[in-house]
């Protein structure tokens, strides 16, 4: 039977979303006769970890869906045996890597990747613990059925499931590689109320994700569309593309892949840092692996937390060290995008040698750049003033520190990469993890 793994990382109460995301696994055990691992990596305090605990304990058991919840502990110890089993060197930094004591959206996703090996699973489906489901007559609706549908399945046989081809014929041959949605609701809160308070300084800020030369129409195009999702219509009816793609028209909460992609590769496991976990779609993207775009869209709301003034402090961090990721992460797409086809050996598999070379090339970026943008944020910020200002003096503080973290970050990156095909087999060779609900 078919495994796949539905994965909710966390580190907040979200015993709401537990329960939601049960229900999905079970929609998918059910509509498509699959065996469904729903993996919680819960990295939350004591308090939020408890509960989580009772509100695994308490889901109904679903034929064809397994439930792993697993803390750090059990996090680390997983951890901790694969690389030792791998033989890599340096176990103790990979192993911070996999699990650092910050906040690193990549990471987490990567310790999925390589649990979802040990379970046997053909593909990793992730959520988030900030969002919610959209319903249709009562009934929520699921990604995982565009996900379960067509991933994996060669192009010219998933095209008969979904409403419309946009893909180059050249690539029908390939297997589908990536189905993603994104969400609906709310702007991202960490520059709404940038936008809010002055669009002129909104445009500075989100103008450094543009890569430089866009002509200004489309250049404005992207500011416009960049935090913003879906937008705000409610789903009425499926929707599902055939076609190559675009980064942009995903989220990281409403995604699917297959582990030929991962694989191969893994994600940046840069700390406190925004966006970080979107490589991959790049990657799929460049390399002209198929994907499916739906319209399943997933509810966008943010936890009060996120608007408290340590929350903010935190999530502007990341945004800014986003921005100061851009040029490094930029210097790699373009190298993706240019090798095209070639990114992909005689099997039609990812050459992650040629994507650790193009990773490692990004570290020789002059940090004039990031020195630059540094600039452009403290002055925004700055004319911002409250809150914004005080951000600016945390920021100033850690200027040369910033900029340097920027390039380690790409560094660490190639390292894991090189481990990553030793990790990924030593995972497939690790005794199954305990199950919670069967």
């Amino acid at each position: 039977m078919r495994r796949v793994c539905l994965t909710l990382p966390t580190n907040r109460p979200c015993a709401e979303t537990i329960r939601a995301v049960a229900e999905e696994a079970a929609y998918g055990a059910r509509r498509f006769g699959v065996e469904v691992h729903l993996l919680v990596l819960d990295s939350s305090g004591a308090e939020a970890l408890a509960g989580h605990r009772e509100t695994v304990a308490a889901l109904p058991p679903v034929p064809g869906v397994v439930v792993h919840h697993l803390d750090e502990t059990e996090q680390r110890a997983f951890l901790h045996g694969v690389i030792a089993r791998s033989g890599t060197a340096g176990a103790d930094r990979l192993l911070e890597l996999m699990l650092p004591s910050g906040v690193s959206y990549g990471a987490c996703t990567n310790r999925a990747f390589l649990f979802a090996e040990a379970l046997g699973c053909a593909s990793v489906h992730r959520r988030d613990s900030d969002s919610r489901y959209q319903h249709l007559d009562g009934e929520p609706v699921f990604p995982i059925h565009h996900e379960l549908a067509a991933l994996g399945r060669r192009a010219s046989d998933a095209a008969g499931l979904v409403s419309r081809s946009r893909l180059d014929p050249a690539c029908a041959d390939r297997p589908v590689a990536l189905v993603g949605g994104s969400f609906v609701g709310e702007m991202s809160v960490d520059v709404a109320e940038i936008h809010s308070l002055d669009p002129a300084v909104y445009e500075d800020l989100i103008g450094l994700t543009v890569p430089d030369g866009y002509p200004e129409i489309w250049r404005r195009n992207l500011i416009a569309e960049s935090f913003r999702g879906a937008g705000t219509t409610g789903f009425t009816r499926d929707l599902s593309t055939l076609t190559s793609v675009s980064p942009m028209r995903v989220d990281m909460c409403n995604i699917a892949l297959s582990r030929a992609v991962y694989g191969r590769v893994p994600l940046p496991p840069a700390t406190d840092t925004i966006g970080s976990d979107y490589f991959l779609l790049h990657l799929v993207h460049d390399a002209r692996l198929p994907g499916v775009l739906h319209n399943r869209h997933i509810i966008n709301f943010h936890t009060g937390e996120r608007r408290s003034d340590r929350g903010f402090l935190a999530y502007q961090l990341r945004f800014v060290k986003f921005l100061l990721a851009t040029p490094h992460l930029r210097t790699v797409y373009a190298g993706t995008a240019t090798a095209g086809d070639s990114l992909l050996d005689a099997g039609g598999e990812i050459r992650a040698s040629a994507v650790a070379d193009l990773v490692r090339s990004s570290t020789r970026l002059d940090p004039l750049e990031n020195a630059e943008r540094l600039d452009v944020v403290d002055r925004s910020y700055r004319k911002l003033g409250g809150r914004y200002a005080t951000a600016a003096d945390l920021l100033a503080d850690r200027r040369a520190q910033l900029v340097e973290e920027a390039r380690a970050d790409m560094a660490e990156f190639a390292l894991l990469i090189d481990a990553w095909a030793a990790l990924v087999h030593a995972s497939r060779t690790h005794r199954p993890l305990p199950e919670d609900t069967a």
